[in-house]
């Protein structure tokens, strides 16, 4: 039952329970092992478990269909399902491999970053590059000159980046969008999580679509919410959800699938008192350390993501 947990979560948490998602895991062979990055893999295991992005895709293709189906309960004690629609909001892709490892992609496309960027920046020095890059306005593409992070090893190389700027509207759900960009970056389907650099991540818009019961008007079900997720093994060990009581946490057990818990998130159009309900006030502190994690993540990696431009109410011009 939906409602079965309801006496022991907040809206909120029970929000980002219903939209974290758990990818189904694979083992790495041992002679494989040997093969990772020691700088983003420095543990020795006996057993590595990964995901593939294409199984990562996979949680979010009935989500992306119908929408994700949230339990809320009311002040008045009355219970309702909200239902939400995922949409790419932004992406990252750092491997150990530079692009031209990767030349089954298509090189004549309309990729603005990678065409205009390089060619308008070829007479630059490198710390005007990286300025540039800093606020590149592109929507997507991949990076040939590895030179613009003086971090790489850390860092590595960047395969694929992505960020929507279009209107709600304009935008198509997350798993079309996808499977369209994987045609021209076929790696968004094949890469595995232990094949990406700790600085590799996503996020994810969240639009709420209708609601069950229908026919009220709830005007804090308007809320928009914006999750950041990492996508590299290096994090899977770490617990993102030490904020949650002990009775709420549970521990993954091997082979039950990675859950991806966002480490950050934003909202907009929050109001009322339907997602701050914690007596305690939990959910406005975990609401305002999610969004600083977010803030601090891409400060860190110099990116200007404009839906959390928006939902922050920051304006650039």
């Amino acid at each position: 039952m939906f409602f079965d947990k309801r006496s022991m979560q907040s809206n909120l948490e029970c929000f980002l329970e219903c939209t974290t998602p758990v990818v189904q895991s694979q083992f790495l062979d041992k002679p494989e092992t040997r093969d990772l990055n020691v700088l983003w893999h420095p543990w020795e295991r006996e057993k590595v478990e990964y995901f593939t992005l294409g199984d990562l895709w996979n949680c979010y293709d009935e989500w992306s269909a119908y929408g994700a189906g949230v339990p809320i309960l009311l002040n008045n004690n009355e219970t309702l399902v909200q239902y939400y629609v995922p949409y790419l909001s932004a992406i990252q892709i750092f491997t150990s491999k530079a692009r031209n490892s990767f030349r089954e992609e298509t090189e004549s496309g309309d990729c603005e970053t990678r065409d205009s960027f390089s060619d308008s920046c070829s007479d630059e020095s490198e710390s005007e590059k990286l300025c540039r890059w800093d606020g590149c306005s592109s929507e997507e593409g991949g990076l040939e000159q590895e030179s613009l992070w003086p971090r790489s090893d850390r860092l590595g190389c960047l395969y694929f980046q992505y960020f929507e700027r279009l209107a709600p509207y304009g935008r198509v759900p997350l798993m079309d969008k996808i499977n369209g960009l994987a045609q021209r970056y076929p790696g968004l389907m094949s890469l595995r999580s232990v094949d990406l650099s700790p600085a590799s991540w996503m996020a994810v818009a969240w639009y709420p679509i209708y609601h069950i019961p229908m026919g009220r008007t709830i005007k804090d079900l308007s809320t928009c919410f914006l999750t950041y997720h990492t996508l590299s093994s290096s994090f899977q060990d770490m617990d993102l959800d030490d904020d949650m009581d002990g009775n709420e946490k549970k521990k993954r057990k091997e082979g039950e699938g990675i859950s991806l818990p966002p480490f950050g998130l934003a909202t907009y159009k929050m109001q009322g008192h339907v997602w701050v309900s914690s007596k305690s006030g939990r959910d406005q502190e975990r609401l305002m350390s999610l969004l600083s994690v977010a803030d601090s993540w891409l400060k860190q990696l110099r990116v200007q993501h404009h839906d959390f431009n928006y939902f922050t109410g920051i304006r650039r011009g």
